[in-house]
């Protein structure tokens, strides 16, 4: 049976109000504007019966650690190295999405959907998931907040404050995706088909670059093109 993919003109539509860059200014007046962690899709869909199921590491980063400069704009912006185990054994195949918790939005931002990976124990290499200049492993993957095929790189607004992404393993019963899933395809299969969830959290902040600027350089805080809002 078919998992059936909603129409993508909703999540287009919120893909494209996503603002592409926010000056610091900006950054500091919504940093109390956050979607939740409570709306990340391992909270929201409990599949814990009390606790994660599913363990989610990874030998880049700790949990609520900060996920290094490499795997974000600032670096190489390729996808973290990533590990899971304690995977049901009567798992038809498990997806991965990774959120971020803290975007000023309504929701939390998509960076990462992968689906149809092996129901058992394993791991994403680092680089695993396709990204700028990055080909990928040949992973499936969904669409992100930016309707991209990809691996998009934690870009948070600077003085928004600290964000926290969430790299969410769920195990499916049975089922296919049809097409290139979205957020909302996959929370309906979740729904629907899932046995057992995991959630790693890594965090990533961009200091108010403002505090540091010269007072004659003040204005240019305001210049658009000061960062990608993700």
């Amino acid at each position: 049976m078919a998992l059936g993919t909603r129409n993508a003109a909703g999540e287009r539509r919120q893909g494209k109000r996503v603002l592409e860059k926010l000056p610091d200014a900006v950054g500091h007046a919504l940093r109390e504007q956050r979607a939740g962690l409570e709306k990340i899709a391992f909270q929201s869909i409990d599949l814990r019966a009390g606790m994660a199921q599913i363990q989610v590491t990874s030998l880049a980063f700790a949990e609520h650690a900060p996920i290094p400069a490499r795997y974000t704009a600032d670096g190489a912006g390729v996808s973290p190295p990533l590990q899971w185990s304690g995977v049901p054994k009567d798992a038809a195949s498990l997806l991965l999405i990774v959120e971020d918790a803290d975007a000023p939005m309504p929701h939390p931002l998509v960076h990462a959907i992968v689906v149809d990976l092996a129901p058992a124990d394993g791991a994403l290499a680092e680089a695993a998931l396709p990204s700028q200049d990055n080909e990928g492993s040949g992973v499936r993957t969904g669409r992100n907040s930016y309707l991209q095929s990809a691996w998009l790189p934690p870009d948070p607004p600077p003085g928004h404050g600290i964000h926290r992404y969430a790299f969410q393993v769920f195990a499916l019963a049975g089922g296919s995706f049809e097409g290139t899933p979205g957020r909302d395809a996959v929370l309906d299969a979740i729904r629907e088909h899932g046995l057992a969830s995991g959630c790693l959290i890594g965090t990533y902040e961009r200091p108010d670059g403002s505090i540091a600027l010269p007072a004659e350089k003040a204005s240019a805080v305001s210049a658009p093109g000061a960062g990608l809002a993700t």
